[in-house]
């Protein structure tokens, strides 16, 4: 079996065990125009998350045929603000960062992409994130700031996300 074969029957597999999963409430996946390297995810966050709770977000997770020796790309198709998130929605976090030493030296290999990771615990690593920022190396500098000198600023304008997500 070629690897792109492999990689190819790998994301089937992990993307019927989420569909049938009853251990991950809000979190919806599907293909993108029947391509397995293409997720549709819906993030329904709990009303118990700081920030975000009650939102809904759309985003897409893009798989590369070296899956899961390489990271996806997650991008939010829902606007979103957070530290975390670049403002055309491509996620930030060190799970999704190739397999190698950061050349910055902040992180380190074992905080990078490894390939037991899953689209479970990439989804799962993302919702952590929306509550609890790192804002020590942001992809967005404004929300950073906004969320380190003016918390209720932040907190206004993330509830504005939240409900200009329930209406999109």
């Amino acid at each position: 079996m070629s690897s792109t074969a492999a990689s190819a029957s790998l994301l089937r597999r992990q993307l019927k065990e989420m569909q049938t999963s009853k251990d991950l409430p809000g979190i919806s996946c599907g293909l993108h125009n029947d391509d397995i390297y293409e997720w549709e995810v819906m993030l329904m966050i709990s009303d118990e998350l700081k920030y975000y709770g009650g939102g809904f977000f759309k985003a897409r997770l893009s798989f590369p045929k070296e899956y899961p020796h390489r990271p996806p790309k997650m991008t939010f198709e829902t606007p979103i603000w957070h530290p975390n998130i670049y403002e055309n929605g491509t996620v930030c976090i060190s799970i999704l960062h190739p397999p190698e030493d950061d050349k910055y030296g902040y992180e380190s290999a074992s905080e990078r992409w490894l390939p037991v990771h899953t689209p479970e615990t990439i989804l799962v690593s993302v919702i952590s994130m929306l509550s609890s920022p790192n804002d020590e190396s942001p992809a967005n500098i404004d929300a950073a700031k906004q969320w380190r000198e003016d918390p209720a600023g932040f907190k206004k304008r993330v509830r504005r996300c939240v409900n200009d997500s329930l209406e999109a």
